[in-house]
């Protein structure tokens, strides 16, 4: 049997280009690591698709600000911007049943101030690391970064 390999991915880069939406995108970027205290700044589940060798692409999930909520896009993921960790398969399935339920619901940008502030959560609204954060299994996704989520499926690695 040929299993897709599921992953967390987690952003450390810093946006190439210039002008004001770059400009933009680095500020949120280094604002959101100094508010969760760490080096991810977004976090995607990511599925490798199949014969890719040379670069791979990926099959992305997420809540985007810069896509504007929830959606599924296939693109690489270098090294240099992200870290990859494995997870188990069981989040293949809790995947694409909130994928159906959730997909183009908006992002709650709030609701992501919310992880350092504790504001209140939007149930119509995601961000990122909410949404990841369901997709494994969490309970009160809303409370995690993508520093969090890194911690918790590094944790569940060792446990293996």
């Amino acid at each position: 049997m040929n299993r897709q390999q599921i992953y967390l991915a987690l952003y450390k880069g810093r946006r190439d280009g210039s002008g004001w939406r770059v400009w933009v995108a680095r500020f949120t970027d280094g604002l959101t690591r100094i508010l969760t205290r760490g080096r991810y700044s977004h976090c995607e589940v990511a599925i490798r698709l199949a014969g890719q060798d040379s670069e791979p692409q990926y099959e992305c999930y997420s809540a985007s600000l810069r896509d504007g909520g929830v959606r599924r896009k296939a693109m690489p993921l270098p090294s240099d911007k992200w870290d990859l960790i494995e997870l188990p398969d069981s989040a293949g399935g809790r995947l694409e049943t909130l994928w159906t339920q959730t997909q183009g619901q908006g992002y709650d940008l709030p609701g992501a101030f919310g992880v350092v502030f504790g504001l209140s959560e939007n149930r119509r609204r995601w961000f990122c690391s909410e949404w990841v954060g369901k997709a494994l299994g969490l309970a009160e996704s809303w409370r995690f970064s993508p520093n969090d989520l890194a911690v918790i499926a590094n944790m569940g690695r060792e446990e293996e």
